[in-house]
């Protein structure tokens, strides 16, 4: 609308020019603002910018970041091991191996790549000691952001230890677990902690450690993916060697080392060393570069194997059943294990187990008799009312006698066989306690021949079992 009747003067070149003539409403009230922000008027200043659009900055909308390929950058061993992560077919992932394996340059570079592809998704890397952080995961974490061409893309603070996502502001944070306080409090501003990685796994206390973090951080997320390298240590008994032999459906093991990596990445000169001690110390190199538990020189079962067992298998070539059970109740578990023996080839086949503290005698019944079935079961003697208990329900219990040095000549009975073969799917109590346990040790860290009593309840129950064929007697099994 104009100001006055007539005609709308809409030449106006100034606001000299203005003065006397017709204009719109709108541009009149226009002139005054600008007249007013010309003498200082800081809101009518705002006005006038705002209408203009002086101080629009919206910069031009970024392109989605593409997950970068780092298939020229892994090792072509560990080509499933990427498939497998980017499907998300597990949530943990242990990669072990010796020296050279590279193993943690592969997890650092799945980290960037699994936070492009999760923008909602931030990255905790962990060390059981804080001030080895910053010349071990985090430099290794700036390598492969390097490596897969993103420097611009990641700014990096040492103080706090952190390296940012720009566009998205997702994090990798740094911790070491002698700060646990840190840990429990932390709260990202926004999305969750879906991607930990812990770096020499066998630094840390034990799973009770592990499962302690994991509930405090792996919280509020669909999805998750936990890594742990390390080099598995000498001793079978460590507990990093006897977790992994723990079957989970969640979990994917995967071992690697030198000898599947190019010799130019690596170079000469780490060959070199490598074959030397090879040469030198073979028990050494299998440990140090291999990745292999090589044991301490104390173990007892030197000739178990793991062996998978199929039904048909079991079905079909096992006709010489024997069951064993040795009772427990608090705080010593329940074990009864199932097995066949070969009497001619001095060979043992473990397939069945059940395992378990707080089993009654009436638990235990219902556990077992489908397994057993008519067949006579070995028992631990000096149980006499658990066995008459189970006898009364059906079972063919026997009580196995003891002598002063029955348990050492049953034991020695055992490690004498051939071979003894445990399937670790259907027995991962077994496995565990056969493969880990060693002879007693002095004061001095020496082994003795001496047997330990502890963690040896499947050993007893496969003892048991046995007893009548270590003494001829196989009338008990009749």
């Amino acid at each position: 609308m104009p100001i006055k009747e007539g005609k709308v003067d809409k030449k106006i070149k100034s606001l000299a020019d203005a003065k006397g003539k017709n204009l719109r409403v709108q541009d009149a009230m226009i002139l005054a603002q600008t007249v007013q922000a010309m003498k200082g008027d800081t809101k009518a200043f705002g006005l006038i910018a705002e209408l203009s659009g002086l101080f629009d900055t919206e910069e031009p909308e970024l392109q989605p970041l593409a997950v970068p390929d780092d298939t020229n950058l892994i090792i072509p061993a560990f080509d499933g091991l990427s498939a497998d992560i980017k499907r998300h077919l597990h949530t943990h992932y242990w990669l072990k191996g010796g020296r050279g394996s590279t193993k943690s340059s592969f997890i650092s570079l799945q980290i960037p790549k699994l936070m492009i592809a999760h923008p909602d998704v931030h990255a905790v890397v962990l060390r059981k000691v804080g001030n080895t952080l910053k010349n071990s995961v985090y430099q290794q974490l700036e390598w492969a952001i390097g490596e897969l061409r993103l420097m611009d893309e990641f700014s990096f603070k040492k103080s706090p230890m952190e390296i940012t996502l720009n566009r998205t502001g997702q994090k990798i944070l740094f911790f070491g677990v002698d700060d646990k306080a840190k840990l429990k409090s932390l709260k990202m501003p926004f999305g969750y902690v879906g991607v930990l990685w812990y770096e020499e796994l066998d630094q840390f206390a034990g799973m009770a450690e592990i499962r302690n973090i994991n509930q405090s951080l792996l919280r509020g997320g669909p999805e998750a993916w936990c890594f742990y390298s390390f080099n598995p240590p000498k001793s079978r008994d460590n507990w990093v060697n006897v977790e992994q032999l723990t079957d989970r459906s969640d979990r994917l093991v995967s071992c690697s080392n030198y000898t599947l990596v190019p010799r130019d990445w690596l170079g000469e000169q780490f060959i070199i060393e490598a074959e030397a001690l090879k040469q030198q110390r073979p028990d050494l190199y299998a440990h140090e570069y291999m990745g292999e538990v090589t044991g301490t020189g104390g173990d007892v079962f030197g000739n178990v194997s793991d062996l998978e067992m199929s039904d048909d298998m079991i079905a079909g070539q096992f006709d010489n059943i024997r069951d064993g059970i040795d009772f427990g109740f608090a705080i010593d578990p329940f074990a009864y294990t199932k097995m066949h023996y070969d009497p001619k080839k001095h060979e043992l086949y473990i397939f069945d187990e059940v395992y378990g503290v707080q089993i009654s005698n009436e638990k235990a019944y219902e556990l077992v008799k489908d397994k057993i079935g008519t067949r006579y079961v070995q028992c631990d003697s000096a149980e006499p009312k658990s066995i008459a208990r189970l006898q009364d329900l059906g079972l063919r219990c026997i009580g196995v006698k003891k002598g002063p040095d029955s348990r050492d000549f049953a034991i020695k009975w055992l490690s004498d066989l051939s071979h003894i073969y445990i399937d670790k799917r259907r027995c991962p109590n077994t496995y565990r306690e056969f493969v880990s346990y060693e002879f007693a040790q002095d004061k001095d860290g020496n082994f003795i021949s001496q047997y330990p009593k502890a963690n040896d309840h499947t050993i007893d129950s496969v003892r048991y079992a046995l007893k009548p064929d270590m003494d001829g007697d196989t009338y008990s099994f009749k």
